[in-house]
């Protein structure tokens, strides 16, 4: 149960608060992923079927736990010392991403916006990190499987790698073609992950 609540705190905070926060500041709306069929839309439809899962599995071990062995827990990864390290993991993830997004300012959005401009962030964990918010989702997957060890929260871990990858090098043309130079010296000085 304390999963399930968390993981809905997660969401509202880093998601609708963030989002709403944004729009009524500046009446941008930071949900930016197209409906079309190229790489882009496709990582969004992709991010909306990893929150599903995470919320399918987070439900059923909140509220139908006869159904506990349909996920295919990995048994001999179950022990306490690994729920402690996975909870720390998604407490740090959530903290993580929010003083990134915070660190954004009203550059943050979730994809790629071409209709409107933002500034190029450094500061910050940018400092440290081109991409802190997907180092702190990341991070939050590990501790879900660490916490929930199942073929389904591995499987979180495996759509994620894959698609905020993808997201990455998307982010990184576009920020390319927008910013040049200012990017390029950006991109040497602080590296993609760590």
């Amino acid at each position: 149960m304390y999963l399930f609540i968390f993981f809905i705190i997660y969401f509202l905070l880093v998601f609708v608060l963030r989002s709403f926060l944004l729009w009524k500041k500046t009446k941008v709306i930071p949900l930016t992923f197209n409906k079309g069929d190229d790489a882009h839309g496709y990582n969004g439809k992709v991010f909306g079927i990893i929150s599903l899962i995470e919320l399918a599995v987070g439900s059923i071990y909140a509220f139908i736990p006869a159904w506990h062995k349909f996920l295919l827990p990995f048994w001999y990864l179950e022990n306490d010392t690994l729920v402690y390290i996975g909870w720390a993991l998604l407490i740090l993830s959530l903290l993580f991403v929010w003083f990134a997004q915070s660190n954004m300012k009203e550059s943050w959005r979730i994809g790629i916006d071409e209709e409107n401009k933002s500034e190029l962030v450094t500061n910050g964990f940018f400092a440290i990190s081109r991409n802190p918010i997907f180092l702190g989702i990341m991070i939050a997957n590990i501790g879900l499987f660490l916490v929930l060890p199942n073929a389904f929260t591995l499987l979180i871990i495996a759509l994620s790698t894959v698609s905020i990858n993808t997201q990455i090098r998307l982010e990184e043309e576009f920020l390319l073609k927008e910013f040049e130079e200012k990017y390029q010296d950006y991109k040497a000085k602080v590296r993609r992950w760590i």
